[in-house]
Formats: structure tokens, C-alpha cells, sequence
């Protein structure tokens, strides 16, 4: 079964910049989870956001659009990043996204109901 975890974190937090000190530290940890992930059979794709205020949501109510800048929901925690996984049950996407290597974080673990491009 798929999975989507689902990163929701503060975007106060500092993260360094490719380029930056430091950034080749911090990047260890994600690609040795990747790779974790990989070496399981358990990867199918990942990304991380840009920060919210780069978000532009679209909503829809009776046939009519309207554009609005931001996130849908202005909230504490953004949806940062995702992972897609697979895995034999909730308990292993459980297990996956409990190991990945971040603090103050919200991991939101949900099924995939349908992705025409896994038939």
C-alpha cells in the first residue's frame, strides 16, 4: 500500500542553504534516510516546499475561482515537505516516517485511496 507523509512544521526554524555552513551537515542525515528508504523498497518520491508565502491557493465555490495569496489555511505549522511511501501496513509507514530526521515536527501519515500512474 501507498502512503503520503505529510511534513507540517514551523517555518521560523533555520535551515541551511545549499552553499551555506553547515548545509553539507545537515543534508547527511536526509540522504541517509533517503537512501534507508531506497535499500527497503519503501521510496517513490519526495519533495520539500518552498516557503508558504510563495503559496497562491485557488479556491472554487459555486463555478467561481478566486486567487488568493498564501496557504489555504493560515496556520502555526506549513506543510513543509512530503514523502511517498510504501509499505506493508500503517504500522511500517508509521515506522518510516518516525525515523526520519527532524524535530518539532507534525508528520501526517495518510493512505493513497487512488494514483492513476501506480495501475
Amino acid at each position: 500500500m501507498e502512503y503520503m507523509i505529510l511534513i507540517h512544521e514551523g517555518e521560523t526554524a533555520e535551515t541551511p542553504q545549499p552553499g551555506s555552513p553547515g548545509f553539507e551537515t545537515y543534508m547527511a542525515d536526509w540522504m541517509a534516510y533517503n537512501q534507508k528508504l531506497i535499500d527497503g523498497g519503501n521510496f517513490i518520491g519526495a519533495g520539500r516546499l518552498q516557503p508558504s508565502l510563495t503559496a497562491t491557493t485557488l479556491k472554487r465555490s459555486s463555478g467561481a475561482d478566486q486567487l488568493i495569496d498564501g496557504p489555504f489555511a493560515e496556520t502555526k505549522e506549513q506543510l513543509g515537505g512530503y514523502y511517498l511511501v510504501t509499505a506493508a501496513d500503517l504500522d511500517e509507514a508509521l515506522s518510516l516516517a518516525a525515523a526520519m530526521p527532524i524535530d518539532d515536527v507534525t508528520l501526517e501519515v495518510r493512505p493513497i485511496a487512488f494514483r492513476p500512474e501506480a495501475l
